[in-house]
Order: C-alpha cells, then structure tokens, then sequence
C-alpha cells in the first residue's frame, strides 16, 4: 500500500462526486509532468488525501490502477490541459472537518 497527495482545487467537486481522479498525460506545451505521470504508479488499495483550498478535505481508496481516459466532460469546456490522461476510480471518504495545513 502507498499513500498520495492529490491537489484537487479546481476538480474535487466533479472527482469526489464521480468517484475518480483524473490528470492530463500531458502539459499544453506537449511535455509530461511528473505530478501527473504519478498517477501510473497508484495501485488498488493505495490511500489518498484529497488537498483542497489549503485543507485535506478527503481520504480515498484508489480502486483500480490508473488507466487511459479522455478529460471528464463535466471538467468543463476549458482549454487547460491535454484530453488524454489517466484516471483512477477511487472511493471518497470525506472528513466531517477538514484538517488545515
């Protein structure tokens, strides 16, 4: 088993509800980034905080390795990232109160 820090600002809401995390393979530049390429080394078991808004709101169980996936489409039309990335199915635990870093 391994532990994860995942920075969710702009996504947790749409992960933590469909039960998921997702990252570009990809920068718009066309380069990898190795805060993304991380998510290939997420194994089912593996524990990860969620970090929102400088708190850990969340701790999931990834459920399965990552796999290849488009961008989630309720990520929105905007033009940030890649299409392509990886996506790990997850279960969200939620913290009833968030720690503050």
């Amino acid at each position: 088993m391994a532990y994860w820090w995942v920075s969710q600002n702009r996504t947790y809401r749409h992960e933590r509800d469909g039960g998921y995390l997702w990252a570009p393979k990809l920068d718009k530049g066309g380069r990898p980034q190795h805060h993304w390429t991380a998510m290939t080394y997420v194994q089912p078991g593996d524990v990860i905080f969620s970090f929102v808004q400088q708190q850990i709101r969340a701790i999931s169980l990834a459920r399965t390795a990552a796999y290849d996936a488009p961008q989630p489409a309720e990520f929105g039309a905007e033009d940030v990232w890649e299409s392509l990335g990886w996506r790990v199915d997850a279960s969200y635990q939620e913290l009833s109160e968030p720690i503050s870093i």
